[in-house]
């Protein structure tokens, strides 16, 4: 038991403990530590993959079965670091395809850090195997792949986590407890959200031999087989949409899935969006530089903006949402909330909950994102206590689903330059046939598109 007193012992110590406490409800945290470590594979090695993981490592006892990479140098490091880390100190075991890692390895848990475009035949093989899930944001690169994994979901009975953090990040609980729910808004008819970082690569680099250390063919999978040039980690798979869903897909997901879970919204009644690539036109690229959307609720309107040149609308909230109520104003971002009241009174705000004392290995890390890690840890243990309960966890599949289909919806808009509305019984676009058609994106042979009526 010295484990388990270890990690419950540190994590009270935690700045977020009380939220996590009061999020868990009864039984507090005896519904997350447990005697048996949990069984985890990770599928996707690269930088959030590890920083999910080290983070569940961080807050429960775990045993790290396995690993699964195409990239034999990032799976060897990454082994390394599970290794360091784990109070067993045994090396995780290593693979290339996935579905052998699946077939090989008894799991409780796998997270999946690959890029978008797998995300979809990941979860539902994870989920036939007898896992629980935590994927990474957004879950899908087209509508239907999130259909079918919701539907997966629910057919095998297992919990799924998405990785949208915003709703377990400590002073944006503190905002929505204590200024949306205390309705010091009033009526909510207005919302704004953006993002203005240059986040957007946009290189020429050429055509070369793929390297001995990376599987290309099974690291496109399912998408379309580009022409190799260079290592597509990080942030240069993001600026294809062969691979995702732009910046839309990648940041507005956040925003929106914020949004929806601080005032209570489902799908959006009809979706509608411009943009393109106005400005950085002189790469590769094919995801809009410059894109605003509208999200139509009753009496209410969401809109995005993005930009990944110039200058942010307002510097100190590059990346936030505000929310516009009778009664005031709530602005909010992954570094700070502020509540400016209607004709005076005074404001309110709350900054950013860091933990470095706490988890000083946090320091160590390469490429962490400081800020973030208090809200994944709260959102791992969101997780265990849904596995734990037989609950479904605050960023269950199904909002994870609603929010990525929105933003794809929103691409599909703009493409179609026409608004959308989405009918999500019927699992299809009202009256537009050519929209319809784009619902499901082709399958690179071997692989086979799932269908939600057939997971």
């Amino acid at each position: 038991m010295k484990n388990i007193y270890v990690n419950r012992r540190h994590f009270l110590k935690s700045a977020s403990a009380s939220l996590a406490l009061s999020t868990l409800g009864p039984g507090g945290l005896d519904v997350i530590f447990q005697e048996k470590p949990y069984r985890v594979g990770l599928i996707g090695t690269g930088w959030y993959g590890k920083s999910d993981l080290f983070r569940l490592m961080q807050v429960a006892p775990v045993e790290v079965i396995s690993l699964c990479d195409v990239d034999k140098n990032m799976l060897t490091e990454a082994a390394q670091l599970v290794s360091q880390r784990q109070k067993s100190g045994k090396s995780p075991r290593l693979y290339n395809d996935y579905r052998k890692m699946l077939a090989e390895s008894e799991l409780d848990i796998v997270l999946i850090g690959s890029p978008d475009h797998w995300h979809a035949l990941q979860t539902i093989d994870a989920l036939k195997a007898g896992t629980h899930v935590y994927v990474q944001k957004p879950i899908s690169v087209d509508v239907m792949e999130g259909e079918a994994m919701l539907a997966a979901a629910r057919k095998y009975n297992r919990v799924v986590q998405v990785g949208t953090q915003r709703k377990s990040t400590p002073h944006l609980i503190e905002a929505k407890k204590n200024i949306v729910d205390k309705s010091m808004l009033g009526k909510i008819s207005h919302v704004e959200m953006c993002c203005y970082y240059h986040m957007r690569a946009n290189g020429n680099p050429p055509v070369q031999p793929v390297p001995d250390f990376l599987d290309y063919e099974m690291w496109t999978g399912p998408a379309p087989l580009r022409p190799y040039d260079g290592l597509p980690h990080r942030r240069w798979w993001r600026t294809f949409m062969e691979y995702g869903n732009g910046i839309m897909g990648d940041m507005c997901i956040h925003m929106l899935d914020t949004v929806r879970w601080m005032i209570d919204l489902g799908w959006p009644k009809k979706i509608s969006s411009t943009g393109g690539i106005y400005v950085q036109k002189e790469g590769k690229s094919n995801i809009a530089d410059t894109q605003s959307a509208v999200f139509e609720y009753d009496d209410l309107n969401c809109v995005w903006t993005h930009r990944s040149w110039g200058t942010p609308a307002d510097p100190e909230y590059p990346w936030a949402f505000k929310i516009y109520g009778e009664k005031g104003t709530l602005k909010a971002s992954v570094m700070k909330y502020e509540f400016v009241p209607q004709g005076g009174g005074t404001p309110i705000q709350k900054d950013v909950i860091y933990e470095r004392e706490k988890y000083p290995e946090d320091l160590k890390e390469k490429d962490i994102e400081l800020h973030a890690a208090p809200a994944t840890r709260l959102h791992m243990l969101d997780f265990l206590s849904a596995i734990k309960n037989g609950g479904r966890p605050v960023a269950d599949i199904e909002e994870g689903h609603i929010s990525t289909a929105s933003c794809i919806l929103a691409n599909l808009s703009m493409q179609t330059q026409r608004p959308l509305v989405y009918d999500h019984q019927k699992r299809q676009i009202v009256n537009d046939r050519e929209a319809n058609g784009l619902l499901q994106r082709s399958y690179r042979e071997p692989w086979i598109h799932p269908d939600p009526k057939n997971v």
